[in-house]
């Protein structure tokens, strides 16, 4: 193949890439139309999700498709954990939920972390690139607006302390995507399962928008 399968991923999926961040949910986030209490039931979202994309990392590490993957710089779970005590207090796991949407996210994430480790990269390389690239517009927007310490607890999630050259990570990280040991055939339903992965938060920020309306 004369196209690399990163670069066949990025232009598969832009079109639903683009329609979760141009979200009206997150426009208005980033915007500053909402408060700080949707920036925190975000942030819950997020918990969930990602509780299901690391919580199989251990048994996933030594897969050969999954495992190159794997990489412990890139954890947020504990980050998520901090900036939820600082945003909801010291009690948060009693009133933190999910909503429908994201538990069906959170659902087809742990599904192919445990049956499908190509589908599982699908869903680790929608996430973790984004928050390296896109994410780091949010964690600034969040300081500024709602006065969070620069790279501080509130924003610890989009704060990849041990990833010193982010540039540089996802250069590798894409190397490694171009590298995967699947055929073309399954190369297609990866790229299906990004589409899927980019769709399904989509619908957790339309249902959050639902939760969080603005003034028209």
């Amino acid at each position: 193949m004369d196209t690399s399968f990163s670069t066949l991923i990025r232009t598969a999926s832009h079109e639903q890439h683009t329609e979760a961040e141009t979200s009206t949910f997150m426009s208005d986030l980033l915007g500053g139309a909402l408060g700080v209490d949707a920036y925190a039931r975000y942030t819950e979202q997020l918990w969930f999700v990602y509780k299901a994309l690391e919580g199989g990392t251990e048994r996933l590490a030594s897969d050969p498709v999954a495992g190159p993957f794997v990489r412990t710089e890139l954890l947020r779970v504990p980050e998520l954990e901090r900036d939820l005590a600082h945003l909801r207090g010291a009690g948060w796991r009693e009133t933190v939920s999910a909503l429908p949407a994201t538990a069906a996210y959170a659902a087809r994430v742990e599904e192919c972390a445990r049956t499908w480790p190509a589908g599982y990269v699908a869903h680790h390389y929608t996430r973790y690139l984004g928050d390296l690239s896109g994410g780091q517009i949010i964690r600034d927007r969040a300081e500024k607006t709602w006065g969070f310490a620069r790279k501080g607890d509130g924003v610890r999630f989009y704060v990849f302390e041990q990833v010193g050259n982010p540039a540089a990570f996802k250069r590798g990280y894409r190397e490694l995507l171009d590298a995967i040991g699947v055929d073309e055939l399954e190369q297609q339903r990866v790229i299906a399962e990004c589409k899927r992965a980019f769709s399904l938060n989509t619908g957790v920020f339309q249902a959050l928008g639902e939760e969080f309306p603005t003034a028209a």
